[in-house]
Order: structure tokens, then C-alpha cells, then sequence
């Protein structure tokens, strides 16, 4: 017999989205420039360069993002316009029948230089609206602080997250719409794959690599400064809304050793740690023992105030939240062996037993329970799958519909793997897909890398007419939530 429980009554289905890739309205009413708001797109470069910038920002690329004569093309600062559609998307959420949505507030709304004593009442108001709207449609908002948007003056000028003093202005970003929202929000999160420093300090640290003497201290000095800001803001949030949950976000990949060799078995398990590092402390409220090691291997030594190891202990997160699109296979020899294209985590080696999306992401349902079931027995807290989607070249059909047959088949295929992992016992509240409309992509920065329900007619150099309608994908998620997670056929 096959023991299977249900989603749970309560079970939060949505879509998760970022402030950065959806809202434009750059400039509208106030707003600042932030770290996101300097990508370009350029359909003249070869594909194989479109996630350079992601990989490596430079000074020379900053400085001319900020020059208002500029003539490249910065599509975060466009987005799907978000900011003058937010009715009709939510409403088209509603339809769909979302419990609730992640978004993000813009730091940059509320503090446009980041080093403000006031905030900006302009931005302040335009979430007021967005969560009004959320309500009136009964739907609950889940929200990350940071999601790759903090101010670019902080960047430029403070040296970014590698700045202690930046942690008080995130503080003073947090309390502020805190007290705001104190109605409002129950759900945060308070930064957004915090984990993935790793790999792209710029927009997760506000660290520019080119040339920079010493990137590994940098990056883990800033990600020690998030962790205590973290904990503050966990404090806070308590503090000012009871009953409130804050959650961390990391990218998580489950690792699978190439081979039986303990080599390779050692180096899966030392890059699953590296991930697990920033969740640990975030939701333990410690360094891992195994981490003084790691930090000799980098050379880094971390400067720590006095109390900031009994900050971490006392405010660690109530949930963890984590990003899965795809797992990755590790060697302790990846040169000798076929890499995989689209894996931007953890680089890893082509897994010859899955397939692959059209950006080279291999696909993996069955690893979203061994993530869902690692991370709980590590954890013992309750779990949020944040994000979880499939990036693809749609084309609407003479109909004006796109028929993404693939896109149900995939989120089938993981509704299903939560189901399991809910029947090992995880304890898992909700579920997000990224992004339920389209939106600028993070790493490339294309818009015709689509993930949504929603298809919005923009293309990648911002010409449309950003008219909204749904894809097939649309109304079978809608059954899914209406029977939740029940009815997959």
C-alpha cells in the first residue's frame, strides 16, 4: 500500500517574483539607482557572453550606468512594469486562485541613496497600494528584503556589505517598513539566495571583483555582516509584529558524486557544505566547527565585534526557504568531463541521466525531495520552496496562445516530489513558482527567457505592446491550487 498525505489544508501556492526584474518605473517617483539597475542587454553579443556580467561587474560598466546620456539598454529598469500593472497582475494571481505571492520591497523606493535618515514616502505609498491590493484579493504577501536591489550609492561609496555601517542602514530599511507593514505582512525573508555570494558578490554583496586584492575576504566580511543583520532584523520584525515569521532564502542544488571513488564522494560533500554554511548559521544561530577549516584553505579572517556570535545564537530564522531548479553532479576531477552550460552554481558535470532546459539547466524533479528531506532533517524547522521554474522560449500560436505542455509537465513532475517529502514528514508550508508572469531574467537579463502563467508581450531590447494573457500553463495551475495540489491531470 502506498502511504500519501495531503498538502496540508492551509498549504501557501503562489508565484514569487523580484522588484528588480518586474517593477520598472526606475526613476518614478523618487526612486535611486541599485545594484541590479546597471545590467544591459546586448542582442549584438554572442549568448555565450550574456551571463558575464552576472559572472563579473566592473567599475568602468558602474560608472557608465550612472551617466544619464548612456545609450545601452538596462532592462531591469523597464521590467514588465509591474508598477503601473500591479491591479491587473494581481488580479490575474487571484484568478489563478494564489494564496499568496513573494515579492520584494525595492530598498531604493524606501531609501533611494541607502544612507537617507528618512525614507521616501512616495515609495512607501506604492506598497501600501500593492498589499492593499493583495488583501483585497486574499492573498498573502511573502516578502524579501533583499533581493539583489541594494542601492547602488552604497555600493560606489561604502564598498558595499564588506562596510559594517551598511548593516545599520538595512536595519533602519527593515524597521522602517516593518512599523509600515506591521498590518500587513506576516511573512519575510530577509535576503534572497544569500548563499550565492559565491559566485556573484556583485549584486549579493555590493562587491565589484575586477581587480579587487583580496575578493575571498571580501565576500565572506560581507556575508558575515548579512548574517548579523539578519539576526537584528529577525529581532526587529518580532519585536514589531507578533506572530510574524522570518525566513532565510538559499540556492539550493542537491549534489550527486560522479562516481562511488571517495574522492568524489568527498568533493560532493565539501560543495554541498559550502551552500549549507549560510543556512546553518542563519537558522542554527552558529558557525559550523568544519568552517574555520574552509576559511584557512580561502585565507580569509573574519573581523567580528564583540556580541555578534551571541546574535546569531539568540535571533536565528523561524523558517528556511530555498530556491531548487536543478541538482548537479560533482567530480573531484570536473576538467576530464563534460561540463554542464546553464549551471551557474556550482559549475558541476553533465548528469547523463536527465534532460535539459533551452538554457542547458538539467532537470530533476526527484532531487526536490532528497532538498526538501536533507533540509529538514538538518534543520527541524518548517520549509518554504521560494522559487522553482522553467525558463523557455515560448511562442504564442496563431491563437495568440502558448501551448507550454512542457511547463505543466514540469511543475507536475515537482508538485509530485513535494507530495513525497511531505509523506517522509518534511514539514513544508508553501510553494512559489518563479515567476508566474514574465519578467527580465537575473542572469541574462532577456525577457524571452519566459517562466510565467502570464506571457507579457515585450521582447529582449523592450519593444511591445506589454499586454498580459495567459498561457495553457495558466488555467492548470489554477486547478491544481483550486483541488490543492490534488489534481494534476
Amino acid at each position: 500500500m502506498t502511504f500519501t498525505k495531503s498538502f496540508p489544508e492551509n498549504f501557501l501556492w503562489g508565484g514569487a517574483t523580484a522588484a528588480n526584474q518586474l517593477e520598472g518605473a526606475f526613476d518614478a517617483d523618487g526612486k535611486g539607482l541599485s545594484a541590479s539597475d546597471v545590467f544591459i542587454f546586448d542582442s549584438q553579443a554572442p549568448k555565450e557572453r550574456w551571463l558575464d556580467q552576472w559572472a563579473g561587474m566592473t567599475h568602468a560598466q558602474v560608472a557608465e550606468a550612472q551617466d544619464p546620456h548612456s545609450k545601452k539598454y538596462y532592462p531591469k529598469r523597464r521590467g514588465n512594469d509591474f508598477y503601473h500593472h500591479y491591479e491587473e497582475d494581481i488580479a490575474m494571481f487571484a484568478e489563478m486562485g494564489f494564496k499568496c505571492f513573494r515579492m520584494s520591497i525595492a530598498w531604493t523606493r524606501i531609501y533611494p541613496r541607502g544612507d537617507e535618515t528618512k525614507p521616501n514616502e512616495a515609495g512607501l505609498a506604492f506598497y501600501d497600494r500593492v498589499f492593499d491590493t493583495l488583501r483585497r484579493h486574499n492573498i498573502e504577501p511573502v516578502v524579501s528584503l533583499s533581493h539583489y536591489e541594494m542601492p547602488l550609492t552604497l555600493v560606489t561609496e561604502y564598498g558595499g556589505w564588506t562596510n559594517r555601517q551598511v548593516i545599520d542602514f538595512y536595519l533602519q530599511f527593515a524597521t522602517t517598513v516593518f512599523q509600515r507593514y506591521r498590518s500587513k505582512v506576516k511573512y519575510w525573508m530577509t535576503f534572497n539566495e544569500i548563499n550565492c555570494v559565491k559566485h556573484h558578490p556583485y549584486v549579493s554583496v555590493g562587491v565589484i571583483e575586477e581587480n579587487h586584492p583580496d575578493l575571498e575576504q571580501a565576500k565572506y566580511q560581507g556575508a558575515h555582516h548579512q548574517f548579523v543583520a539578519s539576526a537584528l532584523a529577525t529581532k526587529a520584525c518580532h519585536e514589531t509584529i507578533p506572530g510574524s515569521q522570518v525566513g532565510c532564502m538559499i540556492s539550493y542544488q542537491i549534489l550527486y558524486p560522479h562516481t562511488c571513488h571517495p574522492d568524489d564522494l568527498q568533493a560532493c560533500e565539501e560543495a554541498q557544505r559550502v551552500s549549507l554554511f549560510f543556512s546553518d548559521i542563519q537558522a542554527r544561530g552558529a558557525y559550523p566547527a568544519w568552517s574555520d577549516r574552509m576559511f584557512a584553505a580561502k585565507g580569509v579572517k573574519l573581523i567580528k565585534e564583540r556580541g555578534d556570535d551571541e546574535i546569531l545564537r539568540q535571533y536565528p530564522v523561524d523558517f528556511v526557504s530555498f530556491s531548487y531548479y536543478m541538482s548537479s553532479t560533482i567530480s573531484a576531477h570536473p576538467e576530464k568531463l563534460e561540463g554542464v552550460q546553464g549551471n551557474l552554481i556550482t559549475g558541476g558535470i553533465r548528469n547523463p541521466h536527465l534532460p535539459e532546459s533551452d538554457w542547458g539547466w538539467q532537470i530533476d524533479p526527484k532531487g526536490l525531495r532528497l532538498a526538501l528531506n536533507q533540509l529538514y532533517d538538518r534543520y527541524q524547522k518548517p520549509l518554504f520552496v521560494a522559487e522553482n521554474g522553467l525558463g523557455a522560449m515560448d511562442i504564442p500560436d496563431e491563437n495568440g496562445i502558448v501551448q507550454d505542455d512542457y511547463r505543466i509537465d514540469y511543475l507536475r513532475l515537482h508538485i509530485k516530489q513535494m507530495n513525497e517529502a511531505i509523506s517522509d514528514g518534511v514539514d513544508l508550508f508553501g510553494y512559489t513558482w518563479w515567476g508566474p508572469i514574465d519578467m527580465i531574467s537575473a542572469s541574462t537579463s532577456q525577457m524571452s527567457k519566459r517562466y510565467g502563467f502570464i506571457y507579457v508581450d515585450q521582447d529582449d531590447v523592450g519593444n511591445g505592446t506589454l499586454k498580459r494573457s495567459r498561457k495553457k500553463s495558466f488555467s492548470w495551475y489554477q486547478k491544481v491550487i483550486a483541488s490543492n495540489g490534488r489534481d494534476l491531470s
